[in-house]
């Protein structure tokens, strides 16, 4: 067999110029004799740089003696990223690890191209001890290498060259200028048949140090762990230079040059209007939550002579396609001479078009037992004039999608800025057998992944498997909640249940403080990118609209507005009773309709079924002495609440709760409130004793008078408003639900 060991990078070989060496010897000393803390070590460095691989890309492996549990023998093991995992983040516990020789034994198994996918299921059973790792299907590339480390990564910069029309040529003008021996493999598909191809082409090229695969990424390795990411980066850091050196002397403006060149003065005020309209288009299927990239980027590529067609080709590296779908959908607009209501239209008309065109590629590809089609939407969505779109499950993998078509642009630009003046003919270098050249296709060098290529990684048995393991999706899943009053009481509640539940939500108040100590317990339950705060005050309109357009601009729209928030008069008695109604009823009747106006408008746009749920009170049919302002503004809600259901059905339900005195964490009832109370009804306290002890005491009073003899608590509203903003309840408008423990007086009649 050729010697193919790989060996310590030179020291006079070019130092990374791009890209910062991150390795620290001392604490990789700390590590020594531990080859799994070490091969962890090295992927969070690989994964801290998103130029050295995506998100969630990419995976990295060693290959090591561990003691057999079974046999109590040293064994040679193969420690690899687990299937979906992340290097950035990956720990000891996230590595599949497997017997090297049970891998290398299935070579034998293997019945050829046509039967490949079958080898996955032999993956589980070279476990090796407890280890229960799902195993990722470039398992078998990284064992039939022959080098104890290896790197499969995906940078913008190695893409580029893979994803050239003359990128194989590109590769040996790259070698004969940085020493390296980098080889060219086709593309093909990842899996058992790569894994193979991998192995032939390095026992063929004897003292190789990478390789390229046509249409997909980078694999490098060293004989040490130092040496293996030593020798990535600097890879890596060659090609961003080859890359840099080729735009500089092309001196050619990216992809063609602007088509569209008017700036757009007030960007985010025009995405604020499109964006729901947008999002509930691709909501078609199912719901979806946007991401906005406006960087300059985004920009350049979305205004550019080229990017209608660059976008019809689509994208090159698995990793990309998997997240951008076959292609984004690019809307031509041109804000100079186009308005708002144009680019409205104009995003119905193409995402008909888009829908159409992928119904016919699924079925020109799909076999009998190809899984179903799952949806027709784009992905990515590419604007002129505002950049791009992205839209996922979630806002995490909304962001990812934007990010990995914005690295799809780092390629596209890379292999046009290789373009050579003439043309070599032949076949493109990604195609493996004559019978695939038809189906590669270039644009200014650059080639996509073709058609069927893409169908059989996107409607792959295995990946279908991968999608039908993901845990089912949660209640509020793909939604977004607007909570008003969620600093403190029921609001609070409410916007912890519904990130609980998998929802978004916008925790909204006027004290400001309150809703980011609501955000910070939120995102334990959650995470970041899915809470954010936002400042509304019940008085002022323009606040409210704020929050919404902020809440639009961070997620794509809302799906249900809920409000908790109100005003509780306890005036002086000096004060003038018109002043004290007047007050009462704008925070806790106008605001009310001023919301529902506001949030009317984003809600038509997206055209998707949506909820309000308001906050009335047990007060509302109980008459009183003394509060009188307040109880007539809550009996007002009431009919506000049906009022507002008939007016915005069928499109959105609008519903609420009416609570009896709910005193826990309530900011309705501060201190000097509740001692006033418990002085009322001659409850005994000390003034020593906690607000929350005296909280306490009075609930207790309130409860006796119940037929359930319970406190009311802020999650008992909170259920009920999650059921009536949910789709538990989505035959359900027009109605109040009281959560009073059963309060005889407050009866409807």
């Amino acid at each position: 067999m050729p010697n193919t060991s790989a060996t310590e990078p030179s020291a006079s070989r070019r130092k990374p110029q791009l890209l910062k060496d991150l390795w620290d010897d001392a604490e990789a000393a700390k590590l020594e004799g531990r080859p799994l803390d070490l091969l962890r070590y090295r992927s969070n460095l690989l994964g801290a740089d998103l130029r050295i691989t995506n998100f969630g890309g990419g995976n990295t492996s060693s290959k090591f003696d561990m003691t057999d549990p079974l046999t109590g023998q040293p064994q040679r093991v193969m420690a690899v990223k687990g299937s979906g995992g992340d290097l950035r983040s990956i720990a000891n516990a996230g590595f599949a690890i497997l017997y090297l020789d049970k891998l290398n034994s299935l070579i034998a198994r293997y019945r050829g191209e046509a039967q490949e996918d079958e080898m996955v299921g032999f993956y589980p059973l070279c476990a090796f001890g407890e280890n229960r790792v799902a195993a990722s299907i470039d398992t078998p590339l990284h064992a039939f290498l022959p080098f104890p480390h290896v790197d499969h990564l995906h940078p913008d910069w190695a893409i580029a060259l893979a994803a050239s029309a003359n990128g194989q040529k590109k590769m040996e003008e790259f070698n004969r200028k940085y020493g390296r021996k980098i080889i060219w493999v086709p593309w093909q598909r990842p899996g058992f048949e790569l894994a193979l191809m991998l192995q032939r082409a390095v026992h063929a090229t004897p003292g190789c140090d990478g390789l390229i695969l046509g249409g997909h990424g980078l694999f490098t390795w060293g004989d040490t762990q130092k040496a293996c990411y030593l020798n990535s980066i600097r890879t890596i850091d060659e090609m961003g230079d080859f890359i840099q050196e080729h735009t500089t002397r092309a001196g050619k403006p990216l992809f063609g040059g602007p088509l569209v060149t008017a700036a757009v003065s007030d960007r985010e005020s025009i995405v604020a209007e499109m964006l729901p309209h947008l999002r509930g288009v691709v909501s078609s299927n199912r719901r979806v939550i946007a991401h906005f990239d406006g960087s300059d980027d985004a920009l350049t590529f979305a205004n550019s002579r080229w990017a209608e067609d660059l976008c019809r080709m689509g994208t090159s590296c698995p990793d990309h396609f998997l997240r951008t779908r076959i292609s984004p959908m690019f809307i031509p607009w041109d804000p100079l001479k186009d308005d708002l209501s144009q680019l409205v239209t104009r995003i119905d008309e193409r995402v008909e078009t888009y829908r159409k065109d992928y119904a016919e590629y699924y079925t020109a590809c799909a076999e009998k037992a190809s899984p179903k089609l799952r949806d027709s939407n784009p992905s990515v969505v590419v604007v002129p004039g505002l950049g791009l779109f992205g839209f996922g499950k979630d806002k995490r993998e909304a962001r990812i999608t934007s990010e990995f078509f914005v690295n799809a642009i780092h390629v596209m630009a890379g292999a046009n800025a290789l373009e050579d003046d003439g043309s070599a003919g032949g076949p493109l270098p990604q195609v493996r057998r004559l019978e695939q050249a038809g189906d590669f296709k270039s644009f200014h060098n650059y080639v996509a992944l073709p058609r069927t290529e893409a169908f059989r990684i996107e409607y792959w048995a295995l990946e279908e498997a991968k999608l039908q393991r993901m845990p089912a999706e949660k209640e509020f899943s793909r939604k977004v909640v607007v909570v008003l009053g969620g600093g403190s009481g029921i609001g609070r509640e409410v916007a912890l249940e519904v990130a609980k539940r998998g929802g978004h939500v916008v925790i909204a108040d006027m004290n400001t403080a309150g809703a980011e100590e609501t955000k910070t317990e939120a995102v334990r339950v959650a995470s970041g990118d899915m809470v954010m705060t936002a400042a509304m005050d019940l008085t002022a309109r323009e606040t409210m609209a704020a929050g919404l357009r902020a809440t639009v601009l961070q997620f794509g729209g809302f799906d249900s507005v809920v409000n908790t928030a109100a005003w509780y008069p306890t005036p002086d008695p000096s004060v003038p009773a018109e002043g004290v109604w007047a007050r009462a009823l704008q925070i806790n009747l106008t605001s009310n309709f001023v919301l529902a106006q506001e949030a009317a408008r984003v809600l038509k746009a997206q055209n998707l079924p949506a909820s309000i749920v308001l906050t009335s009170s047990a007060n509302a049919v109980v008459p009183k002495s003394g509060s009188e302002a307040y109880d007539v503004s809550k009996s007002a809600i009431n009919h506000l609440i049906r009022e507002l259901a008939v007016g915005l059905g069928p499109l959105v339900r609008v519903n609420g709760i009416a609570p009896a005195t709910v005193i826990a964490g309530s900011s309705m009832f501060p201190r000097d409130r509740v001692i006033v109370a418990l002085k009322k009804y001659s409850i005994e306290f000390d003034e020593s004793e906690s607000t929350e002890d005296l909280r306490g005491k009075l609930a207790e009073f309130y409860a006796r008078r119940t037929i359930t003899r319970r406190p009311i608590l802020p999650i008992d509203n909170a259920n009920a408003i999650c059921w009536l903003a949910g789709e538990q309840s989505a035959k359900t408008t027009g109605h109040v639900i009281p959560v009073d423990g059963g309060l005889p007086e407050a009866f409807l009649r």
